[in-house]
């Protein structure tokens, strides 16, 4: 755990899709920076530890979700679904539960969220080009247009109800990267901590986007945004570019998954 930042003491912060791949690993580092940590997914908590709270809600519930948000300081939204799945499936998690969130925060008073959007908001841009983290969406698929839209929910809240928001375009954040495209969009667990502290302790953010992605020697995202919310990356993929570029053949350049940015994403669903 290393975060640079000095810790913010919230008195309560909620993370949603605590069960998940993310969700696990802000379960370990978030406490440093609240008193109370509320977790909460539809997926099984396990047991709450000291300063810990237990809360399972389905997104889609709006009485649960006004429940969830009771006496919370700030949230940090990962949950949902997270794959490319379905519409029937993309609906009640990530279009129904994320309005139902920021209903909630609004009825209950809450003024900043951590929106995990996703790369996949952009996924049609190309590989060969570089775009500002607020780059107009490009999704591509089902999962993308629903962080794309997410983001607008965001922009409405702020607008209309000064609920700000931190909207990380996030790449891919493991604890190595796993393959070429990796090798771009990687963001470390440490400086996911790092961007997840800023998010929340920035002035004056408004609704902004932000790409999480750890300084890699060659991005398809100029985040220079990030300097508003002091977000500094600190790791990078590249001691891990050649082994990976050893043990793993460049691929297909007619394949559209390394045409691209958005990799295997753009082939999934129905075929053109």
């Amino acid at each position: 755990m290393a975060s640079t930042a000095p810790a913010a003491k919230f008195h309560r912060l909620l993370l949603t899709g605590a069960a998940g791949g993310l969700g696990r690993e802000l379960r370990r580092r978030l406490p440093a920076h609240c008193e109370i940590l509320r977790l909460s997914d539809v997926a099984p908590l396990g047991d709450a530890a000291p300063r810990e709270e237990t809360r399972p809600a389905d997104l889609a519930d709006a009485d649960a979700m006004l429940a969830l948000l009771h006496g919370v300081d700030a949230v940090v939204h990962l949950g949902g679904v997270s794959t490319e799945q379905p519409w029937a499936a993309i609906l009640p998690a990530n279009i129904v539960g994320t309005y139902n969130l920021y209903e909630a925060a609004r009825k209950q008073g809450v003024k900043r969220v951590v929106f995990a959007s996703s790369n996949h908001v952009t996924g049609f841009y190309r590989q060969d080009e570089v775009i500002p983290a607020n780059a107009p969406p490009k999704p591509d698929g089902f999962y993308g247009l629903s962080k794309a839209f997410g983001e607008d929910v965001a922009q409405l809240y702020f607008d209309r109800h000064g609920i700000e928001t931190v909207s990380l375009r996030i790449g891919s954040s493991f604890a190595t990267p796993r393959d070429r495209r990796m090798l771009h969009t990687w963001m470390s667990f440490d400086d996911l901590e790092r961007l997840v502290l800023a998010a929340l302790t920035a002035k004056d953010v408004g609704h902004t986007t932000i790409c999480g992605v750890s300084a890699n020697p060659q991005v398809w995202w100029d985040n220079a945004s990030a300097a508003h919310i002091g977000y500094v990356p600190r790791d990078s993929s590249a001691p891990f570019a050649a082994q990976i570029e050893r043990d793993t053949p460049p691929g297909d350049p007619a394949d559209p998954a390394v045409i691209y940015q958005g990799g295997a994403f753009v082939k999934q669903g129905p075929a053109r």
